[in-house]
Formats: C-alpha cells, structure tokens, sequence
C-alpha cells in the first residue's frame, strides 16, 4: 500500500506515519508547512505524481474557540481542504480515509451516538468538520469518515498535559464535570486507523478508546494514576465560559467497526496509563 499522509506533524499525524510505517506500507508524510490542503495546484501535482493508493487527511483547523472568530481559516482547512482531496483521489482512483470529530452532534443526546446520527454541530469548527465530510460524501465513493475524541498522546497540545501541566503551577484545580465523552490515545487511534484501511470497507466509522467520562472524571484518574497531591473540584462550564459552545454529550458509538475490523479498542483508563508511563520516563 502506498499512502500519502497530510498533517503528518501533528499529534495524530505523527503517530499515523509511525504505525503506517510499522505496517510496512510505502508511506509520504506531509507536514503542514510541505503540503497545504488549500492550495489546489500544489495538491494536484503532488497526487498525480505520486499517486498513492491511499490518502490520509490529518490536516485540521483545530483552535475551537478561535474557529468562532476565524472563520474564513477554518473552513478553508476543515472543509475546502477535504472537497479539493477528494476531487484528486477520484482523477487518481485513489481512496481516502479523513478525520472528523464527535463535535459534529449538538450534545443532546444521552445515549452514545451511533454512525447514522443526524449530526448537528453547535459550532464553527463542529461545523466546518461536518461540511469536510459531506465534501468527501457527494465527491468519491472510496473513503472512510473516521469520527474521534477527546484526543491525547505525544508531540501536541492536549488535555491530559495542561493538567499535568497546571497541577505543578496551582494550589488547587476546576475541571468542568459536565462535559462526557470518550478520551482516545493518539497512538491506539493510530492503530486502529491502519487496521480499518486494511479491510477496503469504507463507509464513515466511530474510533475511540472505549468507555466514557467528564473532563473532572478525567482529571481524577490523572492525579490518581501520577499521584499528585493538588485537590480537584468540579465545576460546570458556565462557570468558566469559552468563545465557543461545547456538546455535553459527545460520546460515540463504535458500532460497526469491532465487527469490520475484528479488533476492539482498548479503554480509556487502560490507555491512559500507558501515555503516563511513558510520559514518566521521559
């Protein structure tokens, strides 16, 4: 398999390059600087010289509260971005497998949200994601829409870290306790994508580590597991408010993919104590 990544520097990214070329795959990573989902020509030339069998789109507008302001930036990325790879997999016959977000669901819901979920974002990046993906519906028929959460893992800004990160600089810490959802390992999501490419079943998946908790319930099990002594209360969201609206629902149904890829993703609180032995050694 030969596969053409985009974001490649990026904290999934990164670990997307790592695992396809663990599978022994012919692998082209891109970081955003060498490869810009905008920029049409320069996609077009890099494809259709290449011409890889498979794309991965790792590029993303990520800066949610910022996304409110910056809209023009995050469309451009989130959804102009995955339309012109798209349009260039199709002239190349190849296919594309594109990562989206639980953000595209308003939160509403108190049952986790299974593939055929009418989305209804409750943001500008929810949005922006949720337009990428109909892009890349109404353009090829060989893709895979992957939806993930609550992302963690090496080489990016991520919850987990700012904790770790706060717990050195304050006396005490305030954790929203009702947002819920399904924190994933960048590295077991890495894993998971290589063996969902490798069964050529497209369609859009749910891939999360499994389980589900609020970033307090979150926080509690980093200060147990690194034993940190700082107390941590829960609070609500509108005490801290933020640009943008958050879902409080956004947990995922995994549902078909355990059955396509015959592989069940580990759970959260099992993955996260492996990206904090390793953070330990480092």
């Amino acid at each position: 398999m030969k596969i053409l990544i985009t974001g490649a520097g990026g904290m999934l990214g990164s670990q997307i390059s790592k695992a396809c070329h663990e599978s022994g795959a012919e692998v082209y990573p891109f970081k955003k600087a060498e490869l810009d989902v905008t920029d049409f020509s320069t996609l077009k030339h890099v494809l259709h010289f290449l011409k890889p069998t498979l794309v991965i789109n790792c590029a993303a507008y990520t800066q949610v509260d910022r996304a409110e302001e910056c809209r023009k930036e995050a469309f451009a990325i989130n959804s102009l971005g995955p339309r012109y790879l798209a349009c260039l997999c199709r002239e190349i016959h190849a296919a594309l497998m594109h990562l989206s977000t639980d953000y595209v669901f308003n939160g509403e819901s108190r049952l986790p949200y299974p593939v055929y979920a009418s989305p209804d974002p409750i943001n500008v990046y929810g949005l922006s994601k949720l337009y990428g993906e109909m892009a890349i519906r109404e353009t090829l028929d060989r893709f895979f829409i992957v939806r993930t959460s609550w992302l963690f893992g090496p080489g990016g800004k991520n919850f987990v870290d700012t904790v770790l990160k706060l717990a050195s600089e304050k006396n005490r810490l305030e954790i929203a306790n009702d947002q819920t959802g399904c924190p994933t390992y960048t590295v077991d999501l890495a894993q998971g994508l290589m063996k969902l490419a490798q069964t050529g079943i497209f369609g859009t998946y749910h891939l999360t580590n499994t389980g589900q908790t609020t970033w307090y319930g979150l926080a509690l099990e980093i200060k147990k597991i690194m034993n940190l002594a700082i107390p941590i209360d829960p609070c609500t969201t509108a005490e801290f408010p933020r640009p943008a609206p958050r879902p409080a629902y956004s947990v995922l149904d995994p549902f078909p993919l355990q059955a396509v890829t015959g592989r069940e993703m580990p759970g959260w609180q099992d993955a996260l104590q492996r990206y904090l032995r390793e953070h330990k050694k480092n």
